[in-house]
């Protein structure tokens, strides 16, 4: 294992990832809000989601199963998401944003090493804790927003901010 070279903070909390994330989710629907709906339907060049609407969904269905599994509450089958309009989408991740707020409130050291096990869509079934299961719900999303990003400028949609947490106004 590697050492720190330096003293510092041992590292970035989840509530100041979270908080990130919940920046950027304003802004993109912000975005979407002022822009054409065509904006939904740029294609993705991978061809398993689709389009970005599918894609956005995508995310927040992700990160609503992530939070009921943190909360321990049934988990929304796939078959059940269906959302199409960009407030409805958006209310899914309102939804996970919410329920995950309320796990980090009253979670402790126990809650986070506990391990659940569950199947995904494309990894099989995976093992992990709910600390592991945390840190990957803020990485699963920063990753496909950056396919959405990447997708609409190639589809000309410019128009957009620094996505990098570097360039946010969280941790300033």
């Amino acid at each position: 294992m590697r050492q720190a070279m330096h003293p510092g903070p041992a590292g970035v909390s989840f509530e100041t990832l979270l908080a990130y994330r919940d920046a950027e989710t304003a802004r993109w629907r912000a975005w979407f809000e002022s822009h054409p709906p065509e904006a939904l339907e740029v294609r993705l060049s991978d061809g398993e989601i689709g389009t970005v609407r599918r894609l956005v969904r995508h995310i927040f269905a992700v990160e609503l199963r992530y939070a009921q599994r943190l909360a321990g509450e049934p988990v929304t089958d796939w078959g059940e998401f269906r959302e199409e309009t960009p407030a409805d989408i958006f209310a899914l991740g309102d939804r996970a944003r919410s329920m995950t707020g309320r796990f980090l409130a009253g979670a402790t050291e126990a809650d986070f090493s506990e391990r659940l096990t569950f199947a995904t869509l494309s990894a099989g079934i995976i093992t992990a804790s709910k600390h592991k299961i945390l840190a990957n719900f803020v990485n699963h999303g920063v990753r496909h927003w950056a396919q959405i990003a990447t997708a609409l400028r190639q589809a000309g949609y410019g128009d957009q901010w620094p996505h990098d947490l570097l360039a946010s106004d969280v941790l300033d």
